[in-house]
């Protein structure tokens, strides 16, 4: 079973944050019971959010109604920047380098810093120094004023003019072997799902919850690969990149689970909550952090 707090994200992240954002607890209790979570562990989790600065209540009449912190909306908002200015874009032959030296004291500051390249790609080369193919100026120097290091860190942007492949920087700095596997067990576990799901609701053997629990796993694993593909250039990946195939995979998978899973949502979420504050422009069948990867 996944961890509560993760799979409440993903139900704000794939539905609520697109009809008004906020949600009676008893509605979210009831989502999260099709999952195997019980009343009291989505209570806790749902605190735990609070003190995390995710989720903020309204207290109206006697109920509780929870909404994602301008802090939880910029986790999905920055996934999805990340997303949009990566995808399918054509590599200039450039390479973002950043170095930096950050005294012991400074470690905490330093430990946030790797995350942050790690999450937007970057792969580390040597110590202190960390190199991406894309032109990340913008985003490295927004952190670099977030953490005020403007004395510690520099920024480079720079061709690789020793006569090697750049294919040997990329296997020193980011573990492709390894992600592809992860890549290649999502394919085997989803695809045989796929067949087997599509058939069923072609013939009206699938009902809209088991197309909603179904539709929340599948979104749930495949963004874990937003924390560990570096979504490289084409022109750096192996010919074959079973990245492309998993994307694929995912896009049709969902597209085939949005309608009814989108039923089973509003039919809970109707009961104590606006249905008239859904988003207009909302697009159910394309996963709003993850359409156009691939």
């Amino acid at each position: 079973m996944s961890n509560t707090q993760s799979m409440i994200l993903t139900v704000y992240g794939d539905y609520i944050r697109h009809y008004g954002n906020d949600i009676w607890i008893g509605s979210l209790i009831q989502l999260l019971k099709v999952f195997g979570h019980k009343e009291q562990v989505v209570r806790v989790a749902v605190s735990r959010m609070m003190k995390q600065g995710l989720l903020q209540s309204e207290k109206r009449g006697n109920k509780s109604y929870y909404r994602l912190t301008d802090r939880g909306m910029s986790r999905f908002d920055e996934s999805a920047g990340r997303i949009t200015r990566l995808q399918n874009h054509k590599w200039d032959g450039q390479w973002c380098v950043i170095v930096y030296h950050l005294p012991e004291e400074k470690r905490q500051v330093r430990d946030e810093l790797r995350k942050e390249l790690q999450w937007n790609g970057f792969g580390n080369l040597s110590n202190g120094c960390w190199i991406s193919p894309n032109n990340l100026k913008n985003e490295v120097t927004l952190f670099i004023r977030k953490y005020q290091l403007e004395e510690d860190v520099h920024l480079f942007l720079s061709e690789n003019v020793v006569p090697q492949s750049p294919f040997s920087l990329v296997e020193k700095c980011w573990p492709l072997q390894e992600i592809a596997v992860k890549y290649e067990d999502f394919i085997n576990l989803y695809s045989k799902k796929y067949i087997i799901h599509q058939s069923m609701m072609q013939n009206g053997e699938m009902s809209d919850e088991e197309c909603f629990i179904e539709r929340a796993h599948l979104v749930h694993d495949y963004r874990k690969f937003l924390l560990i593909d570096p979504f490289l250039p084409k022109e750096l990946l192996p010919e074959r990149w079973s990245g492309s195939h998993a994307a694929l995979l995912f896009h049709q998978y969902y597209k085939i689970l949005a309608a009814p899973s989108n039923r089973f949502f509003e039919a809970v979420f109707q009961e104590e909550n606006d249905l008239r504050k859904k988003d207009k422009d909302y697009n159910s069948e394309a996963y709003p952090l993850l359409s156009g990867i691939g």
